[in-house]
């Protein structure tokens, strides 16, 4: 079977953020490197920057072999350096937007790739970014005006809380930096916020997760001889009113330890398994948002009100999801009764009875 025809791996999705340092040296060796890494990653989505693209040579076909859709990035370097994305099941709809925000942004090819994906059941629908705003470390102004403009156009791709968003990038940025910030929810830019979940910080907490580490040659051998280490890769993932809209498995590092003695870029991977909500099952309600009873709110499988009480549309609540103000009373297995059309349905379910504040 093609790539394009493979399901979701144990129903969750992995998504990988690396840069891959163009051709640079050692670059035969690397490239074995990364082939062979890509290879047993086996990732479904990957966001890729420092990219070569020319005329007669695809840098990520190079890596990657056939079996994946790919989009580059149009505004490349002379050379060709740009950034990358990659689906394993078909890009439904491309857009590309120039991070050109400024005049001194504009010496350098940043970009925004935002991809429409299918994916097959249980992710379903899902918008895949790619983000590489400006890296001088001084221009801080210029990766928050890129922020905002990325996450602007995708709230009017996204429409709709039913569809999942993954953003990945190079972000040239720490955590506490304000563009970072602004992604995770901490802050507001240009009277604009939005709130997304870090992958590296849902699993990991406060631990460095260095990307750019001077444990790393080709970090020190470089341009940046004084690098003390920094996190400034990332997988996010899109929050509605009440968090996530998909769950964080799993994140850590990848490319980050040396295979013998060649390191395979001068950045370290974001890896990231992403699953599906157990309390936002698509196409039914927002468990979390139960409606004020008068004491009570069951929450069940259905969308029927029995008196003061409301039924929510979940199978199983996670109730550490739950507004920490709802006390759980109990959790029974119940039926839930339901007229259509003269007639009486019976479905099993669980309920959850939860007392509500006055």
């Amino acid at each position: 079977m093609s790539a394009h025809g493979r399901p979701i791996q144990g129903d969750r999705l992995r998504v990988l953020q690396l840069n891959v340092f163009g051709r640079s040296d050692p670059w035969p060796e690397r490239r074995e490197a990364l082939r062979n890494g890509l290879r047993e990653l086996n990732p479904d989505l990957l966001a890729l920057e420092e990219t070569i693209v020319t005329d007669d040579y695809d840098q990520v076909e190079d890596l990657l072999g056939p079996g994946y859709s790919v989009c580059h990035q149009s505004g490349r370097a002379d050379d060709g350096t740009g950034i990358s994305l990659v689906s394993r099941w078909p890009l439904q709809e491309v857009r590309e937007i120039s991070l050109k925000v400024t005049e001194r942004a504009a010496g350098f090819p940043g970009a925004a790739l935002i991809a429409r994906i299918e994916a097959p059941a249980p992710i379903g629908s899902l918008l895949f970014v790619n983000q590489k705003p400006t890296w001088q470390r001084g221009y801080e102004h210029e990766r928050e005006l890129q922020a905002v403009a990325t996450a602007q156009e995708i709230e009017k791709l996204a429409q709709d809380d039913n569809v999942h968003v993954v953003v990945a990038g190079d972000f040239d940025a720490v955590p506490d930096a304000a563009s970072v910030r602004f992604w995770t929810g901490r802050q507001s830019l240009r009277r604009c916020s939005v709130m997304y979940r870090d992958a590296w910080e849902a699993i990991h907490g406060t631990e460095e997760g260095h990307t750019f580490s001077p444990s790393n040659p080709l970090v020190t051998g470089g341009d940046m001889p004084l690098e003390l280490g920094r996190r400034i890769d990332y997988v996010l993932v899109r929050a509605v009113d009440h968090g996530p809209t998909l769950r964080i498995a799993d994140c850590r590092l990848a490319f980050a330890e040396p295979v013998g003695s060649v390191w395979a870029s001068d950045h370290f991977g974001v890896l990231a398994d992403l699953a599906p909500h157990p309390c936002r099952d698509r196409g039914r309600p927002d468990p979390t948002r139960v409606r004020r009873g008068r004491g009570r709110v069951t929450c069940g499988r259905g969308g029927s009100t029995f008196g003061q009480r409301r039924s929510v549309g979940m199978l199983m609540p996670d109730l550490d999801v739950l507004p920490k103000v709802i006390h759980p009373i109990a959790v029974r297995p119940a039926l839930d009764h339901r007229a259509q059309d003269g007639r009486i349905l019976r479905r099993r379910v669980t309920t959850v009875e939860m007392e509500l504040p006055s």
